[in-house]
C-alpha cells in the first residue's frame, strides 16, 4: 500500500509539475503578439505634441515682440516727421518771400534821400508787387477777374449797388478788393460794386438833385 501510494503521489507530482510548466506556455501565446495591433506610447505622443506647441508658441511670441518693436519705432518716426513738417511746412513760401522783403528794405533805405524818395518808393513798390505775383504763380494762386464781369456769388462779394450808364444789370463795375483762387479753391472772394438797372424813381431823384444843385 505504501508503495502504491508513493507511486501515485510521484505520478501526481510529475503531472502537477508538467501542468505548472505548461501553464506559462499557454499564457504566453506567440501568435497573439502578431495578431494584436501595435499601440504607441500615448504619454510620449502627448509630450511630443506639447513640445511642438511650446516651440510654435515661442516663435509666435518672438514675432509679436519684433512687430511690436517695429510698430513703436514707426510711431516715433512718424511723430518726428509730422513735427518737422509742421515746423517747416512754410519754409518754401518763406524762401520765396525773402526777395520781397529785400525789395521793401531797399525802398525804405532809398526813402532817406528826399530827392530820390518818390522815385525810389515807387520803384520799390512796383518791384515788390511783381515779386509777389511771381510767388503766387509758383503756388498756383491766381487773381479773380472781376471788373466788367457778370456778378457771380461763388467768387464775388457785393458790398453795394450802383446805377451806371451803359452797364448791364448785375455787372461788376468796381473792384474794392481783389479775390484769389488757389488751384480751383477760393481762398478769398473779391469785394465788388455791382451795377443795377435804372428805374423811374432813380431818374426822378437824379433830376431833383440836379435841380436843387442849379438853384
Amino acid at each position: 500500500m505504501n508503495d502504491e501510494n508513493k507511486v501515485k503521489i510521484d505520478i501526481k507530482t510529475k503531472d502537477e509539475e508538467q501542468g505548472q510548466a505548461t501553464e506559462p506556455e499557454q499564457l504566453v501565446d506567440t501568435d497573439s503578439e502578431d495578431q494584436a495591433p501595435s499601440v504607441d506610447d500615448p504619454v510620449a505622443d502627448l509630450e511630443e505634441k506639447l513640445h511642438l506647441a511650446e516651440t510654435e508658441t515661442k516663435e509666435t511670441y518672438d514675432r509679436f515682440l519684433r512687430l511690436s518693436a517695429e510698430f513703436e519705432n514707426f510711431k516715433k518716426r512718424t511723430t518726428r516727421e509730422m513735427n518737422d513738417f509742421r515746423k517747416y511746412a512754410n519754409e518754401a513760401l518763406i524762401r520765396e518771400f525773402l526777395s520781397v522783403v529785400d525789395n521793401l528794405e531797399r525802398a525804405l533805405q532809398s526813402s532817406g534821400d528826399e530827392k530820390q524818395t518818390a522815385s525810389g518808393v515807387l520803384e520799390g513798390v512796383e518791384m515788390t508787387h511783381k515779386e509777389i505775383l511771381k510767388v503766387f504763380e509758383k503756388f498756383n494762386v491766381q487773381p479773380i477777374k472781376s471788373l466788367d464781369q457778370p456778378f457771380d456769388p461763388k467768387f464775388h462779394q457785393a458790398v453795394m449797388q450802383q446805377s451806371v450808364e451803359g452797364k448791364p444789370d448785375n455787372t461788376v463795375v468796381q473792384e474794392l478788393q481783389r479775390g484769389y483762387l488757389m488751384h480751383d479753391r477760393l481762398i478769398r472772394p473779391a469785394m465788388v460794386v455791382v451795377s443795377k438797372a435804372k428805374t423811374a424813381d432813380t431818374d426822378d431823384a437824379a433830376e431833383n438833385n440836379e435841380t436843387e444843385n442849379q438853384e
